[in-house]
């Protein structure tokens, strides 16, 4: 590890130093972070931030400029993407398109399926989903991996507020009776605040992070949110500030 820096035995994935470049652009600076099995760690911040960055490079898909990334021997990954644009042509039903992991066994699907809260759709055109159901097909099929590490980008883009708060639910009770990592990028701070164990707020470099009562009371997060960031109802994170 880089500065002398030993790694954490406990973390399922750790980045050091991590410093990304894009062109002349630095997209990411001097990031350390680490995730754990059995926490959520949820990074916020600006479009243009590097958040999809820093996970890409955590999982080893975006070369480095300067730092290191450590992933525990054989980690399994399940990823649920931001976005899946599905050809409207395409005749793909929900049980088809779980059987894209390798997992055939109708019997499992339904039960993952009624897990994340959508039992009703295994034979449903996945191109007629709505953008919750869609959603929750994407968690039941990145959790048929059985994965050590779950990965979420923006889970609840185009969900309502009402499955918002009950998709942050999911992944809590996700985490604590599968016992795996979680990191998560997300713009809803006033809903991560409580569904998380860890925050990290970038914009090109860690502005602030920690358990979240600290980092509501962190003198940059009130620089950004005031008093009340944490019931904010909308996010808006525009900074040009300068830290020590």
């Amino acid at each position: 590890m880089p500065d002398g820096l030993s790694p954490n035995p406990a973390a399922l994935v750790e980045g050091t130093g991590i410093s990304v470049r894009h062109g002349r652009r630095t997209t990411l600076r001097d990031v350390d972070i680490a995730v754990a099995r059995n926490e959520i760690v949820t990074l916020i911040g600006p479009n243009g931030s590097g958040k999809t960055t820093l996970v890409r490079a955590l999982l080893g898909l975006e070369g480095l400029e300067a730092g290191m990334v450590r992933r525990t021997p054989a980690l399994t990954i399940g990823y649920v993407p931001q976005i899946l644009t599905v050809d409207r042509t395409l005749p793909l039903d929900v049980g088809r398109f779980l059987q894209m992991t390798g997992q055939t066994d109708r019997e499992t699907q339904q039960q993952i399926l009624s897990m994340v809260g959508a039992p009703d759709v295994i034979s449903r055109e996945v191109r007629l989903l709505s953008g919750g159901e869609l959603k929750r097909v994407l968690l039941a099929r990145a959790l048929l991996r059985d994965p050590d590490l779950l990965v979420l980008d923006e889970p609840t883009a185009n969900v309502d507020v009402h499955g918002q708060t009950e998709f942050y639910n999911l992944i809590g009770r996700i985490r604590d009776d599968r016992g795996c990592g979680i990191l998560l990028v997300s713009h809803d701070l006033h809903l991560v605040m409580s569904a998380t164990d860890r925050v990290f707020c970038l914009n090109g470099h860690i502005c602030c992070s920690g358990l979240p009562g600290d980092v509501s009371r962190d003198p940059a997060y009130l620089e950004l949110f005031g008093e009340a960031g944490d019931a904010m109802a909308v996010y808006s994170h525009d900074h040009d500030h300068q830290h020590a």
